[in-house]
């Protein structure tokens, strides 16, 4: 069975076991995604889209594609322009597909906060320790301060 299915502004064909790559999707590499903007599913097609079904996928990295050189020149006129560009896509691989399937996405923000919690645990100790450190700062600079006055 195949499935046609829209993300990114694109149309993609897929089977399942298919590797594709698509637009930049905000999910982490092992993450699971759903493609709900199903427009064709076996020999159902939709008017857009065919109600509930999905595709349900696993991000297997992020990427960004080979370098794109765009070139724009008036001739006779000395003006040549080249600049090149990237596209940031993220590869998948279609694991399922049917009419409703059970299947959720993983959610990329309860990955990112508790990923996050630990970093401000360790941000937050080393200004106490600077908090400490500090005044001993200054009583050494009153110090210095001292001698040159006495010379």
């Amino acid at each position: 069975m195949f499935a046609v299915i829209k993300t990114g502004g694109k149309q993609y064909r897929v089977t399942k076991d298919d590797v594709i790559a698509v637009e930049k999707l905000d999910a982490d590499a092992g993450a699971t995604v759903v493609f709900d903007n199903v427009l064709a599913l076996g020999d159902k097609i939709g008017a857009p889209a065919v109600a509930d079904a999905k595709v349900a996928a696993v991000v297997v990295r992020q990427f960004r594609d080979e370098k794109k050189i765009i070139f724009k020149k008036r001739r006779r006129k000395h003006y040549r322009r080249r600049t090149g560009h990237r596209q940031n896509l993220t590869l998948v691989k279609i694991t399922d597909m049917g009419l409703g399937l059970a299947v959720t996405a993983t959610p990329a923000a309860a990955k990112e906060k508790k990923a996050a919690a630990p970093k401000a645990a360790k941000k937050a100790a080393p200004k106490a320790a600077e908090g400490e450190a500090k005044p001993a700062k200054k009583a050494a600079a009153k110090k210095t301060a001292a001698k040159k006055a006495e010379a």
